[in-house]
Parts: structure tokens; sequence; C-alpha cells
């Protein structure tokens, strides 16, 4: 009974992974049809339509809230286009993916290279900006110097395409140096400001290997996200298949981000979505909140405690003692002591205590202003002597009536004997 038991179970094991391996496979077979004539295609999972007013920055690399994938999503963006020599290139790659991805794009390649815009466009890509020329000082520009900026990018980017509509109100600060004004002046025309989850480092000098290494290892590291690649790169033209390759690999899926129009409503989602990785019960949350800042008063004067304070009813004052009651209305207020309180007179003996070279100075003080009753303790002193020689002369004649030698008595006169 046992064994058949075992063998149902393994059966069962068995048929749930051959259909979930047809489910699979009907998936990729799904995305595989939208992309003819490659049947190993990556393709594109779904489409994520989002409101920039709703949600006007994205991307923890420098904010809190980024797109609100799911597990395992990727979207892929890529800066700094078009550059034909490279660009056509990373439009192939992805054509022969059947991927969507968001590219920004900065003026003054749209002005050189118009036909570029329109290709990205007709490809079903979409299409932001990225400035006019790209410089690396956003984050201390005053607005006179950022906002030409900003519009030139747009205006040129949206005369190269036949149809100008089709430029998403998405913008991307060159070298992601964000500042509050640019910011402010992004959202309040209504344009979303993104950043990125994590980039493969391929605007440096590095190699093709180590851009395809960092995007594979940061995306595992963060499990989704938006990754940030230059399609102006000879680096990233190398490493972009084998990036889509490990994505296949490893179970990812690319999401395409456009914009909301009136004919497309925004993807339906809830604010906890668009955090990274938003909080559970079983997670601790290691952030204290906030302490809150707190605006003292300026008073000079306390306000002296009640009687409601005491929590006292009137029925009960004949218990207080008498002063208590008498006292109760003479002032609802406690002056502030004064300066004058804590002062302490030059020269006065407290100062010169409080140093050991002044103690001799300090004493004289106090010397000087004995009393007459003093006078008279100290001439008590002065006769102490004789009645302690009047004792030893007692004591010397008893001890020879005894016959014995009284041990001699060392009496205390403030003055050592020299030898």
């Amino acid at each position: 009974m046992i064994g058949r038991s075992v063998v149902f179970r393994t059966r069962s094991w068995a048929v749930l992974g051959v259909v979930l391996g047809l489910l699979g496979t009907a998936s990729q077979a799904a995305l595989a049809a939208e992309c003819p004539g490659h049947p190993g295609a990556l393709g594109t999972s779904r489409t994520l339509v989002v409101d920039p007013r709703e949600h006007p920055r994205i991307g923890t690399m420098q904010y809190r809230e980024t797109l609100p994938l799911k597990d395992h999503e990727v979207v892929l963006t890529f800066d700094d286009g078009p550059l034909p020599k490279y660009s056509n290139q990373v439009l192939q790659i992805l054509a022969d993916e059947c991927i969507k991805a968001t590219f920004f794009i900065i003026g003054q390649q749209a002005k050189a290279n118009p036909e570029g815009v329109r290709k990205l466009v007709a490809a079903g890509h979409t299409v932001a900006t990225h400035s006019m020329d790209h410089p690396l000082t956003f984050d201390r520009m005053p607005a006179e110097k950022f906002e030409p900026e900003i519009n030139g990018g747009i205006q040129w980017t949206s005369a190269a395409m036949t149809d100008p509509t089709k430029l998403a109100p998405f913008f991307r600060i060159p070298g992601l140096m964000r500042a509050e004004g640019v910011e402010n002046y992004l959202i309040s025309r209504g344009i979303q400001v993104w950043s990125a989850d994590f980039p493969a480092d391929d605007w440096r000098h590095v190699s093709s290997d180590r851009v395809y290494q960092l995007a594979i290892q940061r995306l595992e590291a963060k499990g989704k996200g938006i990754l940030l690649l230059h399609d102006i790169q000879p680096r990233t033209v190398a490493a972009l298949p084998k990036i889509i390759r490990d994505l296949k690999a490893k179970g990812y899926r690319i999401v395409h981000v456009v914009p909301a129009t009136a004919d497309q409503p925004a993807t339906p989602t809830t604010a906890v979505e668009w955090l990274l990785h938003p909080p559970t019960e079983t997670t601790p949350i290691a952030r204290w909140p906030a302490v809150p800042t707190f605006v003292f008063t300026e008073t000079k004067s306390l306000p002296a405690p009640s009687l409601a304070d005491l929590n006292a009813e009137a029925a009960h004052q004949p218990l207080l003692p008498r002063r208590t009651r008498a006292q109760m209305d003479v002032a609802s207020t406690l002056a502030a002591p004064g300066r004058d309180l804590f002062a302490i007179p030059e020269g006065s003996v407290e100062v010169l205590l409080s140093t050991t070279l002044s103690r001799r100075a300090a004493t004289r003080l106090a010397m000087a202003a004995e009393t007459p009753q003093a006078a008279k303790g100290k001439a008590a002193k002065s006769r102490a002597p004789r009645t302690a020689h009047a004792a030893h002369g007692t004591l010397k004649h008893a001890a020879q009536a005894k016959g014995t030698t009284p041990r001699p008595t060392r009496i205390a006169t403030g003055v050592k004997k020299r030898a």
C-alpha cells in the first residue's frame, strides 16, 4: 500500500512537471509567435502604462520609488543616442529578440541624426529626452541654464519625429546629477524624472565582459528593476547579446514602459508596488521614524503648577496645607533667575580658595574679618600650653613617689627643635 502511494505521488509530481513545462513552452511559444522568424527570442512580456503625474520620480539609485515591476521583470534603457555606428547595431539586436526598450535622446544627437530617432519610433520603442548637450553640471545649474538644456532636448527630439506626440514625457538627468530645482521644474511640466535601479558601468573604460558581468550580478542582487545602458558605446554592443542570453536562461522577462494617454489609461497599481522591496510582516524594518522638530518658546518665565495639575478638586482644597491655599493665587508664573544670582565678586574668599596659590591670601582675609570673640578664643588657646606643663609636673611628682621614672611627654608647640 505504501509502495503504491509513493508511486502515485511520484507520477503526480511527474505529471505536474510536464504541465508546468507545457505552460512554460506555451508562454515561450506565445512570445515567439510575436517575434516571427526568431523562435528562441526573449520577446517583451508585457507593456506597463504609467502616469508621470502620479509617480514623478522613479529609480532606487536615487529615489524611494521605482517602476511597479514583478519579480524577474526588467526594463532596458539606453542613454546618449542616437549615434548611427553603434545605435543601429543595438537596434538590430533588440529587433532580433523582439525586445522593446526606452531610449533617452540627446538633442544634439537628434539634430545631427534625425533618421536615427525615426528608426526608434518605427521599431516601437519609447523615445524620451536626456537634455540638449549632456552637461554634467545639472546639480549646480541655475534655472536660466538648465531650462534651455531641458527644452532644447525636447524641441530637437520632437522635431526629428514624424509625429511629435510620440515623444514620451520622461527625462533622465545627465550623469544622474539630480537637483531639487531641476526636478521641480520637470514635474511642473508633467515630465517624469527617471533614474535607474542598477547600471552596468558601460560608460567607463572597462571590457565588454565586465559590462555583462556587472549587469547580471546587479540584476541578480535586486531581482528586478531598471537597467541603465548606453547605445553609443562599442562595449555595450558587444555585451548586449550575452546579457540577453543570460536573461533568457535565468527566466527574466522584459517589460516595455509607455506613458498614459487619453486613449490608454495607466496600468492599475497600488502604492506599495512602486517600492522595489515592499515591507512585509516577516521583514523587520531597521529604520526608526524621524524625530519631529520641536519649536521651543523664547519666554523668560515658567508657568507655575496650578491646582488642576495636581489633580486636586475644589472639594478637596481644605485638605491642603494652609500655606499652600494662601499661595495658590499669588502668582501664575515664576520669574526666571537673573545672571547676578550666579555671579561671584572678584577677590572674594570663594574665588581665592578655588586655587592652591591663593589659599594664604584667603586665610589672611578670613583672619582680618575675625571678631573680638575670636580673639578671646586665641587667648584661651595660648593658655593651653601652660596647663599642659602643669599637668606634666603633676605626673612627674606622682611617678617619683612610686619610684618610677615617667616617660617624657611631647607637647605640640608648633615649633620643631633643631638638632
